[in-house]
C-alpha cells in the first residue's frame, strides 16, 4: 500500500466525515469497512417489498448544533420529523418522556402544570449526591414511576439495574410538567430526505476517496503503510485487549414486513419496559415519511454478545477506558474518533462534531 494514503477504519459517521473533509483538502484516502456496505449503523435500505428500513435500528437525527446541520446539508435535503414514543404500561400506551398526560391518564387525575409539579415534589425521593441512574429517576419522579417506566427497560437494555449505571443514562430523558410529547427538545429535528445511505454515498463520492468493503482492518494491519490512520472501531480491539475487554452492549434485531397494513402502531416507537424480551418496536414509515401500502417494523433484543453498539457507562469501565486512552495518546499518527473508539454514548450529531474536530486537527498539523 502507498505510504501517501490516509487510511480510515470504518465508514460510519465518524470515518466518513473525516474522509470527506480530508479528501476535499487534497489528501488521498482509503476507507476500510468490514461490512459489505457504507454508513455503519445508520445504514438504511429498502426491504424486499420496497419499504425503507433502518437495518440496525432507528436512527433519528436531532441536534442544537447549527454547524452540524450546515455540514450535512451539503449532502442531503431534509424532512421535518418530531419523534414521539409511547410506553406500554398497565394496559395503556402512555407518552414517554413522562409528561402531564402520562400522569393524568396513568392515575386518573386531572392536574395542570402546577399540579403536576406539585405531584412530582410530593412523590420524589431526594437523592444527594446523585451518582446512579436510579438516583436520577427517584430524585425526579419517585418510586412508582421509576418501577413502571424505567427499571425494567434499563435492566433489559443494559443487563444491569439502574443502581449500577452512571447517572448519565437516565439523565438523557427529560421529565415534563406540560403536554409536550416530543421525545427530543432540540432546535433541529429532521431526517435526511432520501435516507442515510444516500447521504453517505454523496459524502464519500470524491475522486480522492477509495472504498474497500468486506475488509477487516486487523487482517491486513501489517500491510498498511499509511502516514495517518483514523480508527473508529472499539479502542480495546486496536490494542489487542491488552488491559482486558471493555464492556459493550449489543442488540439483536427482528425485522418484520407487514403486507397490506399501512400503520401497525400509533407512534414511531413503542417501549415495553415490563413486558416481553424486547425493549421496543419501531415502525419505520413514521421516521422516513415514506408513503407505502405496506409497513415494516423491528423489535430490539438487547444482548451481551454481538456487534458492539453501546459502551456501558459505569465508573470501572471508564477507568479501564482511561488506560486505553493513555495508550492512544502516544500512538503516533493514529486518531481515535467515534462512539466505540472514544467509549462514549454519543448521539449522531456528537459523532459528527467530533469527526469535524478531528479533521481540523489533522489538517492543522499537516
Amino acid at each position: 500500500m502507498s505510504t501517501t494514503k490516509i487510511v480510515i477504519v470504518g465508514s460510519g459517521f465518524a470515518g466518513s466525515v473525516v474522509a470527506e473533509q480530508l479528501a476535499r483538502a487534497g489528501h488521498q484516502i482509503l476507507v476500510l469497512d468490514q461490512r459489505p456496505h457504507i454508513a455503519g449503523n445508520a445504514y438504511d435500505e429498502c426491504d424486499a417489498q420496497g419499504v425503507l428500513i433502518h437495518r440496525y435500528g432507528p436512527h433519528i437525527f436531532h441536534t442544537n448544533a447549527q454547524r452540524v446541520v450546515d455540514y450535512l446539508s451539503r449532502f442531503t435535503d431534509w424532512l421535518p420529523y418530531e419523534h414521539r414514543v409511547l410506553a406500554s404500561v398497565e394496559g395503556q400506551l402512555l407518552p414517554i418522556p413522562i409528561n402531564q398526560d402520562t400522569i393524568n391518564r396513568l392515575y386518573g387525575l386531572n392536574l395542570d402544570e402546577v399540579g403536576i409539579q406539585a405531584y412530582f415534589e410530593r412523590v420524589r425521593e431526594p437523592r444527594d449526591p446523585i451518582k446512579t441512574s436510579e438516583d436520577v429517576v427517584l430524585n425526579t419522579v419517585g418510586r412508582d414511576l421509576y418501577e413502571k417506566f424505567f427499571r425494567g427497560y434499563t435492566r433489559k437494555q443494559w443487563g444491569l439495574d439502574p443502581s449500577q449505571l452512571n447517572a448519565a443514562v437516565t439523565a438523557r430523558i427529560p421529565v415534563r410538567t406540560n403536554r409536550d410529547d416530543r421525545y427530543f427538545n432540540d432546535e433541529f429535528q429532521i431526517m435526511p430526505k432520501d435516507g442515510y445511505t444516500a447521504l453517505f454515498q454523496r459524502m464519500l463520492d470524491h475522486p480522492n476517496i477509495h472504498l474497500e468493503l468486506n475488509t477487516d482492518f486487523f487482517a491486513i494491519r501489517q500491510q498498511i503503510k499509511a502516514k495517518t490512520i483514523i480508527y473508529t472501531g472499539p479502542i480495546d480491539a486496536y490494542f489487542n485487549y491488552c488491559y482486558g475487554r471493555l464492556p459493550y452492549r449489543s442488540l439483536r434485531f427482528e425485522h418484520e414486513h407487514l403486507p397490506g397494513i399501512s400503520r401497525y402502531q400509533p407512534a414511531a416507537v413503542v417501549n415495553y419496559p415490563n413486558d416481553h424480551a424486547y425493549t421496543r418496536i419501531t415502525e419505520f414509515k413514521y421516521l422516513t415519511g415514506q408513503q407505502h401500502s405496506h409497513t415494516a417494523i423491528v423489535r430490539e433484543y438487547p444482548q451481551a454478545e454481538g456487534d458492539p453498539y453501546y459502551p456501558v457507562p459505569r465508573p470501572e469501565n471508564e477507568a479501564l477506558y482511561q488506560q486505553y486512552k493513555a495508550l492512544a495518546a502516544v500512538e503516533r499518527n493514529v486518531f481515535f474518533v467515534g462512539r466505540l473508539a472514544q467509549y462514549r454514548y454519543y448521539n449522531m450529531d456528537q459523532v459528527i462534531a467530533a469527526a469535524l474536530k478531528t479533521a481540523e486537527r489533522i489538517l492543522g498539523s499537516a
